[in-house]
């Protein structure tokens, strides 16, 4: 009887793909006014869906024992429909500000319909993550308290520092937990990947029950965080708690967050932005928790002219200080968690990004591209960042949250460790 009522199997990421884009459809487009603007905005969104089932094929393939030929080839398109999708969003964000009506529309279903459906999608997320089995690899964060309760480093975390590219250090080191698989090996077991590829024998072959559980609790808690967080912004600064609660339940419905429930690395700079924008009224809190957003992934310190000029006169300062301070306490975590200062300025330069672009060991397209084509990029994404100190020139609320998302769409096509698949970051 157990076997028949309680045996939870996790859903093929492709078979969610195509259940969870037809539900958004259904939920979510408006057929009595097609050309809708929130009707592109969902096919937008559901065009990364293909991009993100070729480019985790590739990976398992890579990741598998006897890898498919044409797993390259596959991995590849993935990244360059993703880099394409990831362009016409921009393209989407940056036009945002020039709207002056953005007419109401509720979701197809009831609000205590839509209510009971986001608390099942987000129940059966967290079931991947507590039914899944973390590599070594994602438990390297909990392993790692012995390390540092003996201020020693082990060799697995000296590899790591130049493998992630700019930021924090110890965030690269939060547990990850894959939730969703396209294939198995050999053996019919499911293959494990991972950002950090790491073996068996890097790190303690002994897995304990509080390491496990310790993995999984960070991953829990970031999603949890970023849809708790997008329904108190529309509570709060829209009035309007029933949209909050449709646009979580669609953040939980999308394949990306099916797929990389357990990416820390993904899932908590999303909820510390979002976050930030929760208490954009008070410009102090705000601050702190963009600094720490800032000091943890370094990417989103290019949205500082934007948030600064968003303030000006009406808080700058304070909000300032706010990121001085997170800043400030992240650098003397650096401090106490090196070993040497020759690690504490390793870290200090990996945080603040304090180097040339590389051009070598790079992943994503630029895996596949020449990397030199990725300077320009980074040129027109630098420029695009202090352009919003002039424009637009009267910024609200509004435009702080679609400038933003464009910012951070606009770091998925020259940040080069992640394959521009952080899109937690943004969504």
């Amino acid at each position: 009887m157990s076997e028949i009522l309680f045996n939870y199997e996790r859903v093929n990421p492709t078979t969610w793909a195509y259940l969870s884009s037809l539900l958004s459809l259904a939920l979510f487009f408006k057929f009595s006014r097609f050309w809708t603007l929130r009707n592109i905005d969902l096919v937008l969104l559901i065009l990364l869906a293909p991009a993100l089932l070729c480019i985790k094929f590739g990976l398992e393939q890579a990741a598998a024992v006897s890898g498919s030929p044409d797993a390259a080839t596959i991995e590849k398109l993935g990244y360059v429909w993703l880099f394409s999708v990831h362009a016409l969003v921009l393209i989407r964000m940056l036009l945002d500000p020039l709207l002056v009506r953005r007419p109401l529309l509720e979701a197809n279903l009831s609000v205590g319909g839509t209510t009971f459906l986001g608390v099942s999608l987000l129940l059966f997320l967290f079931a991947n993550v507590i039914t899944g089995e973390p590599a070594q690899a994602d438990l390297f964060a909990a392993q790692r308290a012995e390390y540092l309760a003996n201020l020693e480093s082990s060799e697995l975390e000296n590899d790591n520092l130049a493998k992630h590219g700019p930021g924090f250090t110890l965030f690269y080191f939060l547990p990850h937990i894959s939730t969703q698989r396209l294939i198995g090996d050999k053996d019919g077991e499911e293959v494990d990947i991972s950002e950090a590829v790491v073996t068996a024998e890097a790190v303690d072959p002994k897995i304990s029950t509080a390491e496990a559980i310790t993995a999984k609790v960070v991953a829990i808690l970031s999603q949890l965080l970023i849809v708790l967080g997008i329904v108190l912004v529309a509570a709060r600064h829209f009035g309007n708690v029933e949209t909050g609660i449709a646009i979580a339940t669609f953040y939980l419905m999308l394949p990306y967050t099916a797929m990389w429930t357990g990416n820390v690395t993904h899932a908590l700079p999303g909820a510390l932005l979002v976050w930030a924008v929760l208490f954009y009224r008070r410009p102090l809190v705000a601050g702190i928790l963009f600094g720490f957003l800032c000091g943890t992934i370094y990417h989103p310190i290019f949205l500082m002219p934007l948030w600064v000029t968003f303030y000006w006169r009406r808080g700058a300062t304070r909000f300032a200080i706010g990121v001085a301070c997170s800043l400030l306490a992240l650098i003397t975590t650096l401090i106490f968690t090196s070993t040497d200062f020759a690690m504490f300025l390793a870290g200090l330069q990996q945080m603040f990004n304090l180097q040339l672009p590389p051009e070598e060991g790079l992943a994503g397209i630029w895996g596949y591209w020449n990397p030199v084509y990725r300077l320009p990029l980074l040129v027109l994404f630098i420029g695009l960042s202090f352009s919003f100190i002039l424009w637009p020139a009267q910024k609200n609320l509004g435009t702080l949250l679609s400038c933003s998302a464009a910012l951070m769409i606009g770091t998925q096509f020259w940040h080069a460790h992640s394959g521009g698949m952080a899109l937690a970051w943004y969504l």
